[in-house]
């Protein structure tokens, strides 16, 4: 099966989740008249990450911005995944969203594998789930969930039969970074298309673009370079952008997922 997915590389602003949401309504309604299936969105794009706004004005799944965005899927009668800063029982967490076609949500990732950083912000999440979809088995996790320290998460979605990985994220480079630099090589092409070839899925990582203000990586930049890799191992990157938001719609062909369980304490592939 053949999907269309968009990779909206979103300009995040922190602290500014009025100006966050509208800007990525609008790459949405782009996604929608290109016939996207999916529109992949970044991490935490409310608030930004890491930034001090999340001590405040964190709010609950659902909730006014969760439910912004399943209106927006139902209107356009498209699928949405995308993170967002959640507040519960007063803890906050790094959390993603996939959100159907009628506008329901079907499940809320939050990311397990959280920078030293991250931990005055959000608490780390503790479980992984696949989702059952009219698309196929779909897998979800959250930018630094694919570490390779952490790359067993992403394994574990492939255990679990997920036919596809969405993973939400915010990567961000030194100010110096150029283009010429390719700084995502070792950092994020390694992982996904290693996990993509050894399972034959397909893996899609959609990052913010932007300079950040406030908190602990303030001064650094978000990029782009947003990936889809199929599941062969071959890979589309979005632009390297820094200053505005981009849209990058890619035909995916869904994977039928080479792991097939464990016989006598050995991987049995066929």
């Amino acid at each position: 099966m053949h999907i269309k997915i968009a990779m909206a590389q979103l300009l995040v602003e922190g602290g500014e989740p009025e100006r966050n949401l509208n800007r990525a309504k609008i790459l949405i309604e782009k996604a929608a008249e290109q016939q996207a299936d999916i529109v992949l969105l970044p991490e935490t794009l409310d608030l930004a990450w890491t930034h001090p706004a999340a001590f405040e004005e964190a709010e609950p799944i659902p909730g006014n911005r969760s439910d912004f965005f399943c209106d927006l899927a139902k209107k356009h009668q498209l699928h949405l995944c995308l993170g967002l800063t959640e507040l519960e029982q007063n803890k906050r967490y790094n959390t993603a969203i996939l959100i159907d076609d009628k506008g329901k949500i079907l499940h809320k990732h939050r990311k397990i594998n959280l920078l030293e950083v991250e931990f005055p912000f959000y608490e780390p999440g503790t479980s992984l789930h696949v989702i059952d979809t009219k698309f196929g088995k779909i897998g979800m996790n959250i930018c630094a969930d694919n570490y390779i320290d952490a790359i067993h998460l992403a394994k574990s979605l492939a255990h679990m039969n997920a036919q596809i990985i969405l993973s939400p994220s915010s990567w961000t480079v030194d100010h110096s970074v150029t283009e010429e630099m390719d700084p995502y090589h070792d950092k994020w092409i390694k992982p996904l298309t290693s996990i993509a070839k050894q399972y034959e899925i397909p893996f899609i990582s959609t990052t913010s673009v932007g300079y950040i203000v406030g908190g602990p990586y303030e001064g650094k930049k978000m990029i782009g370079c947003s990936l889809a890799v199929d599941k062969y191992g071959n890979y589309t990157q979005g632009e390297f952008n820094e200053f505005a938001g981009d849209l990058k719609v890619v035909n995916i062909e869904l994977g039928s997922n080479k792991w097939k369980g464990v016989q006598y304490g050995k991987r049995n592939v066929e």
